[in-house]
């Protein structure tokens, strides 16, 4: 069954139980009231009669049972009947009234079936010893409740027809964007074209659900373009390094002669460039793994890493003196991946450096300071150094894959912090990497 034939049915149900609630309450309300009106009637019979003597009461002329009069009978404390001419019971006595003509003391309503009649029965006290019945034909009320239930069933079932004619309206204008959606989602897996929207207003549930499908469409879209950018550029990155790397080894493959020394540098040039696309390899798969939890976060010491990373870079780079300021700095985090960031972030700056120059590391409430005192990076580039693959032109005759800052920026954002390039005041660049949930026990 359909979700919009199950929402259908649900709301011909509850409308059935409503309907047949109120016609069973209707009836009932009704009924009482039409027997109320009898009861009524009798009592004020019963008023009548002990108005009256003791042998116009014994000696009244009979009536016949049924139509609207009445049709009394006098009961006995022995259950025999009085009346002219000792009528013969048409009213079979019973224990209670019998016992009403005992005790003298109550009255008592019943209903009995005498000669095809429905009768409402009165028996009361009315001289010592005896008790008179009183009785009236329900034919007409019977009639009006049989009347009232035909009128209450045709009225139910009308009102079910009703109820499942709009809830089967309603269903389908409430379920219409849900239709989109499913026919939005059908025709993305059908073309795998992610540019699909659905038109979503209003604030309820299923706009707000085909907002957020927009949204995870958006996403996709943007992680698609994504990896087939760096599809792209690690395809465009890498052809450089594989042509040289080709060329060369068919130069030494080859049975030419090669001058003193050639094959040498060849050999040097080989493995120079299977060390560059090592790197470009190995930092296209830190960025791919983006977001990967490969660690559990935990707590540590900023400081210490950066001075770990600080140290690292030291090794590679003797040329270039280093300046720490540390401060004790607690955050929470996975120590490699935000060593890593530190590392690259200080490698970057060395490498901007010039022969004999200084770069200054900083660390104080969860953040990083790197500063170099280079040739600094043009206003029209800063927006972009930290793109993947992205080199400023003055940066292109230097080695490096124009990855590293880009995993910076991942490991910072992975962390809820930020990165920021801008120039010194006093020449060179500073960067600044903040990450968030800096521990209350920091310095």
């Amino acid at each position: 069954m359909t979700f919009r034939a199950r929402l259908t049915l649900v709301a011909a149900a509850a409308v059935a139980l409503a309907v047949i609630g109120a016609s069973a309450v209707a009836y009932v309300v009704v009924r009482d009231q039409l027997r109320s009106q009898i009861d009524s009637g009798l009592r004020e019979r019963e008023g009548v009669i002990l108005n009256e003597s003791l042998d116009r009461v014994f000696y009244s002329p009979p009536s016949e049972i049924g139509g609207p009069h009445y049709y009394i009978q006098i009961v006995g404390p022995d259950g025999s009947c009085g009346g002219q001419s000792n009528t013969p019971c048409l009213l079979r006595p019973t224990a209670q009234s019998i016992s009403v003509a005992k005790s003298a003391d109550r009255v008592v309503f019943s209903d009995v079936h005498v000669r095809g009649y429905h009768l409402r029965v009165m028996t009361f006290p009315h001289f010592p010893g005896y008790a008179v019945q009183v009785a009236r034909d329900l034919g007409e009320v019977d009639h009006t409740l049989s009347r009232l239930r035909l009128y209450l069933l045709l009225i139910a079932g009308g009102g079910i027809a009703v109820a499942a004619a709009l809830g089967l309206l309603v269903s389908r204008a409430a379920l219409a964007p849900v239709r989109r959606l499913t026919a939005t989602t059908e025709r993305v897996t059908e073309t795998r074209d992610l540019s699909e929207r659905i038109d979503a207003h209003g604030q309820d549930e299923l706009s707000r659900l085909a907002g957020s499908f927009n949204t995870m469409l958006g996403a996709l879209e943007d992680a698609t373009r994504s990896q087939r950018q760096l599809i792209a550029d690690a395809s465009h990155e890498l052809r450089t390094p594989l042509t040289s790397l080709r060329t060369n080894i068919e130069v030494l493959a080859s049975d030419r002669a090669l001058p003193a020394g050639e094959r040498e540098r060849l050999l040097s040039d080989v493995l120079e460039q299977l060390g560059e696309m090592t790197t470009i390899v190995a930092e296209l798969m830190e960025l791919a793994r983006g977001t990967e939890q490969l660690a559990e976060p935990e707590d540590v010491r900023l400081d210490l890493l950066a001075a770990d990373a600080v140290e690292r870079v030291r090794r590679n780079r003797p040329g270039v003196t280093f300046n720490t300021d540390l401060e004790e700095s607690l955050v929470h985090g996975v120590p490699s991946t935000i060593e890593r960031a530190v590392a690259n972030l200080v490698d970057n700056a060395a490498k901007w450096s010039p022969p004999g120059g200084e770069v200054d590391v900083a660390v104080r409430g969860g953040e990083v300071t790197v500063r170099d005192h280079g040739p600094g990076i043009a206003e029209e580039d800063l927006p972009y150094v930290f793109d993947r693959f992205y080199r400023a032109a003055s940066a292109r005759g230097l080695p490096g894959s124009g990855l590293g800052l880009a995993i910076v920026k991942q490991v910072a954002e992975a962390h809820g912090g930020t990165v920021v390039a801008e120039r010194a005041a006093e020449g060179g660049t500073r960067m600044r990497m903040r990450l968030d949930g800096v521990s209350s026990t920091s310095s």
